[in-house]
Order: structure tokens, then C-alpha cells, then sequence
């Protein structure tokens, strides 16, 4: 018997709404972007399914997404806040408890408790191109609505353990063959679900309760996946604590999700996810600029200038978002040079399967053109200069772009340190030009320095952030100094390794101190992978300005006299060769030398000492900065290090790192440092007024 309630659509809330089609209930979820599943979708989709269990027409539900996908996970704007009933673990295991058999419809970006809503679900249809998967882990948490014990009941233990602990998502294809979805369907969600809700009914579509499948034991797999992780993630927490709740799958459902929650609870509590989730909100953060109400000038090609490796990887990366390049040089033989660099990053990116051979071939025959002429960058929208990190030689160029572009062309210097300013004053259009620092690899690389000099206009810095976002980057707004936000602080930490080093500490304490930290590299690796002679035409430029009271170690220009410029040379303060990677017995010479030559008697450093020096230099570099106004925000100064120096990510950043000690410990320190060196070691103005205060860097955030 029919309950009353009338054929047609209603709308339960401002984003569920619901439609009986015959004998079918659809469920429609409609909360753009991306139909997160915001306290208003729990509780609409609760309310929707309790009307049609109670409607005796309808024998079957489908649920699908309205826009752009299915649900795409949590709510971002709840993160942080109470948790409010329903909570999402109830709401899956209400929909898979229910009597009327329900099937969902996935597309889009299905990920989260979008597939953790799905999975609990007694059927899924996925439209072609549908990725889905269970990134919580990448926010330093593990999926908490059933996500553990759902997947491998569905696809297996080794397949779940993989997409919990990498945080990836995988295609349509891939969890069809796995069985995490039981069927691709062809069309628009709303049709496809009324075929699937048909099929469901007939038993065309098999209907299953996921919580009543058995997962397959594998203990092989979580031994497997517990081993990987303590060599490859030993300091992360949450990836762990995924296996210890996928393990719990073979208990009956209720208490595998119990288990589940005790672990997420304490992944919840764990400082690590303080810092995943800062490092997540990093990204939209430094979109936020006073210039981005402007207007950006549309860019349909673009000219670069250089095939060194910067400039060969920026035009590649420009090729790959789709845009024409034309790539100039001094002479054939460095166009050539150019070009085979492109070539190869072109087949890196083929063979990661983010490019096809046919467009590979397309992009060198007719998307890339190169000359020895800069006249071949008049009709281009943008030109980005990528040469040696010589002042007069970048002057040159931009007198000459002046002559040759375009009224309204923007153009770029993709100068690590040189002053913007400088470079435009060569110009006539002074609010044309702007910094654009890209990272090396530069089509892999994820950061981008946008600086922004006295006289750039508003439209062109807001094309450079625009760029960016073509481009796939983490653009980060810098005022113009020597190094801009990420070299500048870097120089200045980089002082505090030397100093360890001169006082005592070898390279590879060092290195080992810092990965214990949590970074990939050490300091003295990093130097030695960017090329020593880099940071040695730096030096040989600041000499003439280098305060007398400063304190200088000239180890590494020692190295560099000898032609060891690092891993391209074979050696640096390693040497590099078919058996990987080994001290330098003639580099820790060339340190007992220069030690024996200053006086100095070496003592030891623990790796904690080293660890605290280290990020007390780059925070109260950090703080400077802040000060000057060089950095918008704290943040912006965490997405620079995050994204392009390799911080590590479960910490957040330096400034959250810098909120994690206190600014009253990071004051004492510095004060303590001091007593050795009081030239190097000064406790800024504004951190001082913190620790007085107790005001947080996060505060700073919060005040945008």
C-alpha cells in the first residue's frame, strides 16, 4: 500500500532530495563543488532514506550525485569542529542495514567517506573515469566510517592495505578488477542509477551486505605492508595504525569499526595530524592576495628563455599543461642541448603514464619551437627568463625584451636571488615584469615563487598566480629580497649547519640528524644534489658586502676550488659513483684543515642539538621575514618549505613548527646560542613580543 507521499521530486534539505520513479527511490545529492558530506548531506541523507523505507512503493533506492561527482569526502569546513550527529560512521552503517536493497551511482572523485558511503551501499555502479580511494591517511588519519573494514571485505586485505596506507586513488577499472565496485555503467548518473536500481531488483546486479562478507585472511599481506612501512615510513604515524585497523577485519563487523574508531582516535590525537591538516589548509591558504580581485592578462603561449636544466624544465612543464613555447638560446648547439632535455622529461612523464606517446610527439613537432633570436618572442604572452644568475647578463636580456615584446606581455625572471626590482628598472613597462621561481625539477617540482617588485601591476601578479594553477603548482606571494621567502631563510640556516660543521659535527651527522627530523635529504645532500658551484658564485657575490662581524666558513668554496661541484662532478661532500653514495674522505680533509686553520678544537653534537639549531636558525629566519613583510602570512612561509625544501609534512612547516616549541622556549634558545655568536644569533623583535604575549603564529594565520 502507498504511504501518501507523492510521486515526484521533494527536497528533503537545501542538498538531498529524493524522486520516485515507479518503483524506484532516488536519492539526489546536490552540494557543489563537490557534494561533501557536510552535516546538512548526513542528516538529508538520513532523513531521505528513512521517507522511502517507509514509502511501500518503493522496492529500491539509488543514490547518486548531482554536478561535478559523488560525494568527494569530508566537509573541510567542518574540520576542527565538534563532530555533530549523525556522526558518518552511523549513517554507513544505517545504509547498510537497511531492508530495501540500495545501490549508488560513483563519479567524478569518489573519495573518503564518499567511497566509505559507498562500500556500505549493497551495490555500485561507477561511470567511466571515476577515480575513487581513501586519502585520510595523507591528513595524518585513517578512514573512520567503516573504510578499514569495508575494502578488504570487498577487494582483499592486500589491495585495501595498499589504497589505506598510500592514501592514492585508483581508477574505475582498477577497482572493478578488485571488486571494491561491481559494475561500470555508461551515462548520466540519474539514468544510470534507474538501470542499476532495475538490476538490482531483478538480480541482474547482485545485491550484498558488505559488513556481511567475510575478508579473506592474508596475513602474509599485513606482514608485507608492516615491513615496507618501517623502512619507508617509520616516523609516520597513522599509515601503522591503517594496518592495525585493516588486521581487525576478520572480527565481525561492529567490532572491526569499534577497533576502528579506538585507532582513529588516536591518529585524532596525534600532533602529526595537527601538522598534515596545517600543511592541507597550506595550499589554499596562499591563494588568498591582496591582488587577487585583478584581472589576469590571458596567456596563449609563452617564451623561455635558456635550455639549461631550469629552462628546459619550465618549458616542459609548460608543454605539458597544454601551452605553445618557444624556446630560445645563444646558439644552435644549446638549443639542441635544450631540446634533448625536454625530450627526456617528456618520455619521464610517458612512461609515469601522464602522457601519451602520440602526445609526446605532438608536443616536439608542432607545440615546441625553438630560436637563437629573441625577436621569435615579439607576439608571445609571456616570456620567462631562466639564464645564469648573473645581474648583468639578465639586464641585457630584459633591455633587449623591452625592445622586442609586445604592449601587455608580462614578462618573468626566474632569478633564485637577484632583485626584481633591478630587473625591471631596465624596462620601460616596470609593472610588467614580476618573479617567477620555479623549483628544480621545474615540471616536477609543485612550488612557485611569485615576487612581486615595487611597480608590478596587480593583473600580472594575479596572471602569475593563474599560471600556477594552470601549471598544476602551489603558487606563494614574495616581496623582493635577496633569495625571496625560501632561499633567503635557507641561506641563513644553511650557516647553522656550517657552523656545526666547523665546530665539530660531520656532514653526515648533520644529514643524519635532519632525516631523523624527518626531512629526505640532509642539508649537505641537498647541496650537493643543487651543485655546489650554485651556492659558490652566491658567495663570491655577497663577499664585497659580507659584514665584518660575520662569521664565514669557507669549507664548501674549498671543495669548489678542487672541481667537486657535488653529484654532477662525482663529488662533493660525498662522492658519488656506481656504488651509491659515501663521505668524501678529501672533503672531511679540506673540514679538519680549515678547523686546525680558525682555532678551532672540535667538540660533538648530539643529533637533538643539531635538530634544535638547525630550526631555530630557519625559524627566527622565518620570523624576519615575516617582519619585513616579505611572506603575507606564517603559512605562506610553511607552503614554501612543505613544497619546495622538503619539510617534512607531518610537521606542518617551520612557523607551525615554531608554534609546536613555544616562542618563549625558540627566545631562550636563541639568547643561549648568542653567548658563542651574538652577531648571528638575535632573537627577533616580533618573536620576543610573543613570548611575552603568548600569541601563536596560528593566530597570525587566523587574521589572514
Amino acid at each position: 500500500m502507498h504511504s501518501g507521499m507523492p510521486t515526484g521530486t521533494s527536497a528533503i534539505n537545501d542538498v538531498v532530495s529524493i524522486e520516485i520513479i515507479g518503483n524506484t527511490g532516488l536519492i539526489a545529492l546536490d552540494n557543489p563543488p563537490v557534494n561533501a558530506a557536510s552535516h546538512a548531506v548526513r542528516t538529508g541523507l538520513w532523513q531521505a532514506l528513512e521517507t522511502l523505507q517507509q514509502d511501500d512503493s518503493v522496492q529500491v533506492i539509488a543514490l547518486y550525485g548531482k554536478g561535478r561527482t559523488f560525494i568527494a569526502g569530508a566537509d573541510i569546513r567542518e574540520f576542527g569542529k565538534p563532530p555533530q550527529d549523525p556522526w558518518l560512521p552511523d549513517l554507513c552503517n544505517f545504509i547498510e542495514g537497511t531492508e530495501k536493497p540500495i545501490v549508488c551511482v560513483l563519479h567524478g572523485t569518489t573519495l573518503g567517506g564518499g567511497l566509505e558511503v559507498a562500500m556500505s551501499c549493497h551495490a555500485r555502479v561507477a561511470i567511466p573515469g571515476t577515480r575513487v580511494g581513501l586519502p585520510e591517511v595523507t591528513l595524518g588519519i585513517l578512514p573512520g566510517a567503516g573504510g578499514t573494514q569495508r575494502a578488504p571485505r570487498l577487494a582483499g586485505v592486500a589491495f585495501a592495505l595498499d589504497m589505506i596506507t598510500s592514501g592514492k586513488p585508483v581508477s574505475t577499472e582498477v577497482a572493478l578488477e578488485n571488486g571494491l565496485i561491481d559494475r561500470i555503467g555508461e551515462g548520466e548518473p540519474r539514468e544510470v542509477a534507474l538501470q542499476a536500481a532495475q538490476d538490482l531488483v531483478s538480480g541482474a546486479l547482485p545485491r550484498r551486505k558488505t559488513g556481511e562478507l567475510v575478508a579473506s585472511p592474508d596475513q602474509a599481506a599485513i606482514d608485507e605492508m608492516r615491513t615496507k612501512l618501517a623502512k619507508t615510513q617509520a616516523q609516520l604515524f597513522s599509515p601503522h595504525k591503517c594496518v592495525d585497523a585493516v588486521e581487525a577485519c576478520h572480527l565481525p563487523i561492529r567490532d572491526g569499526m569499534a577497533e576502528e574508531r579506538r585507532l582513529y582516535t588516536a591518529c585524532m590525537e596525534s600532533p602529526q595530524r595537527a601538522g598534515l591538516i596545517h600543511a592541507f589548509f597550506s595550499e589554499r591558504a596562499v591563494t588568498k592576495v591582496p591582488e587577487a580581485a585583478a584581472e589576469p592578462r590571458e596567456i596563449r603561449s609563452v617564451g623561455v628563455i635558456g635550455g639549461g636544466t631550469m629552462g628546459s624544465g619550465i618549458a616542459t612543464a609548460l608543454l605539458l599543461a597544454g601551452l605553445p613555447v618557444t624556446l630560445t638560446e645563444r646558439d644552435q648547439a644549446g638549443l639542441e642541448r635544450g631540446t634533448e632535455t625536454i625530450a627526456r622529461n617528456l618520455d619521464g612523464a610517458v612512461k609515469r603514464g601522464k602522457l601519451s606517446a602520440e602526445g609526446r610527439e605532438k608536443i616536439l613537432s608542432d607545440t615546441l619551437s625553438t630560436s637563437t633570436d629573441l625577436k621569435a618572442l615579439a607576439d608571445v604572452d609571456l616570456v620567462i627568463e631562466a639564464v645564469f644568475e648573473e645581474m648583468s647578463v639578465k639586464r641585457d636580456i630584459f633591455g633587449t625584451l623591452d625592445t622586442v615584446c609586445k604592449p601587455g606581455a608580462v614578462l618573468a625572471s626566474n632569478t633564485s636571488y637577484l632583485d626584481i626590482n633591478d630587473i625591471a628598472a631596465t624596462t620601460e613597462r616596470p609593472e610588467d615584469v614580476i618573479g617567477l621561481h620555479f623549483f628544480s625539477p621545474a615540471h616536477v617540482m609543485r612550488l612557485l615563487e611569485v615576487v612581486v617588485a615595487e611597480k608590478t601591476s596587480p593583473e600580472v601578479v594575479a596572471t602569475g598566480f593563474a599560471l600556477a594553477k594552470k601549471l598544476k603548482k602551489i603558487a606563494v606571494r614574495s616581496g623582493v629580497c635577496d633569495g625571496f621567502i625560501g632561499n633567503r631563510i635557507m641561506t641563513f640556516y644553511k650557516k647553522a649547519a656550517d657552523y656545526m660543521m666547523m665546530d665539530g659535527a660531520s656532514p653526515e651527522e648533520i644529514d643524519t640528524a635532519m632525516r631523523g627530523f624527518g626531512f629526505a635529504m640532509g642539508p649537505y645532500q641537498v647541496a650537493d644534489l643543487a651543485g655546489l658551484d650554485i651556492s659558490w658564485a652566491a658567495n663570491k657575490r655577497r663577499a664585497a658586502t659580507r659584514p665584518k662581524e660575520e662569521r664565514y666558513i669557507p669549507i664548501a668554496d674549498r671543495i669548489c676550488e678542487n672541481g667537486w661541484f657535488g653529484r654532477k662532478t662525482g663529488q662533493g661532500f660525498y662522492i658519488y659513483d656506481d656504488n651509491g653514495s659515501r663521505p668524501n674522505p678529501d672533503a672531511l680533509s679540506i673540514i679538519d684543515a680549515e678547523r686546525e686553520n680558525a682555532g678551532v678544537t672540535p667538540r660533538s653534537f648530539t643529533s637533538e642539538e643539531i635538530v634544535e639549531r638547525f630550526m631555530t636558525a630557519m625559524i627566527s629566519e622565518g620570523v624576519r621575514v615575516l617582519e619585513e613583510g616579505i611572506a603575507l602570512r606564517p603559512i605562506d612561509i610553511d607552503a614554501v618549505f612543505l613544497n619546495g625544501y622538503g619539510f617534512p609534512r607531518f610537521r606542518g612547516g617551520p612557523m607551525h613548527t615554531a608554534d609546536v616549541i613555544g616562542a618563549g622556549e625558540l627566545v631562550r634558545r636563541i639568547e643561549a646560542y648568542a653567548q658563542e655568536d651574538s652577531y648571528y644569533w638575535q632573537v627577533p623583535e616580533l618573536l620576543r613580543k610573543m613570548a611575552a604575549s603568548g600569541e601563536a603564529f596560528a593566530e597570525m594565520n587566523a587574521r589572514g
